[in-house]
């Protein structure tokens, strides 16, 4: 059971990950006064936190030592796998007692691999995958979907309210890697239904702005069509949330599902066509960059 109070005063904050969303979720969490101590592949990435306060130290070890919570948000599984269980990983430098919460999107089962592994050190983990892409990591509004003991979670609720207004207790480890799956099969459909929505506007003739003030308030209303549909019409496709970490998350969901023996064409439509957006070059775009496949399936010069 997780004694800890969770105090600016006394407790001390370890980040791993400092890209377009861990950045302004660290900043948060400085902003409150937490000795933080950080740690990214590329220091360059983190010169704005550490100009804010925060410490550097050289390795996801050193980070575990310093620190009471270890929070980490990166790429891919292996990315993930590397920051646990490298030569210099969190698990090597993890005091008794410290929690660990792993918020990137990754797999369940490498989720649950983490908690057993972390238990042993006598000390917790927790998954908080998060929703709400680049606007919601600056503002704090976040979705966190959380898996884990629950003392735990109740222990370091104070920080995800720093980074999140919808912060919910899905169960046991594994369990918030699960709904943030839930949430990407529910994105890659709203996703290519406001590019379609875009392309037949455009098609038909309309004004898209004056489009979308009759649509985004209907039954199609949604946080695509407020957020993404508009960087879409300026030609913005510079990343809140990057195409490759969504190729990568849907063929998560595709894997689990087959696991499950679930058929979900839809999503694996949607994750095609996204592929599609990688190999014409746009893998570092924002997911709105599906536009642009789209776009040269039906000839349409945007």
């Amino acid at each position: 059971m997780s004694k800890m109070k969770v105090r600016p005063s006394k407790t001390k904050i370890g980040w791993i990950g400092t890209g377009v969303m861990g950045s302004p979720m660290c900043q948060h969490v400085i902003d409150k006064g937490y000795k933080t101590f950080v740690y990214n592949r590329s220091k360059k990435k983190a010169k704005k936190l550490i100009d804010f306060g925060a410490t550097w130290v050289n390795s996801s070890e050193d980070v575990a030592e310093n620190s009471d919570v270890i929070f980490t948000i990166v790429g891919f599984p292996r990315d993930v796998r590397e920051v646990y269980f490298g030569s210099k990983g969190v698990i090597k430098g993890v005091k008794r007692g410290s929690i660990l919460v792993d918020m990137t999107t990754t797999e369940p089962s490498l989720s649950k691999e983490i908690y057993e592994k972390t238990k042993l050190k006598k000390a917790t983990s927790i998954d908080a995958p998060v929703s709400g892409g680049d606007i919601g990591a600056m503002e704090g509004k976040l979705s966190v979907m959380v898996g884990g003991d629950k003392d735990a979670v109740d222990a370091v609720m104070p920080l995800f309210k720093l980074m999140g207004k919808n912060i919910v207790y899905q169960g046991a480890a594994g369990s918030g890697q699960h709904a943030k799956m839930c949430n990407q099969v529910m994105v890659s459909g709203l996703m290519i239904g406001m590019c379609e929505t875009l392309l037949y506007g455009h098609k038909a003739g309309l004004d898209p702005e004056t489009m979308l003030m009759s649509v985004s308030r209907g039954a199609a209303a949604c946080w695509m069509l407020d957020n993404l549909a508009p960087r879409i019409l300026k030609r913005d496709f510079r990343p809140g949330f990057l195409v490759e970490h969504f190729i990568k998350d849907m063929g998560i969901a595709l894997k689990e599902a087959e696991r499950m023996n679930l058929s979900l064409p839809g999503l694996a439509l949607v994750h095609q066509l996204y592929i599609a957006v990688e190999a014409q070059g746009h893998g570092r775009m924002g997911t709105q960059a599906l536009m642009l496949a789209l776009e040269r399936l039906s000839d349409v010069r945007g």
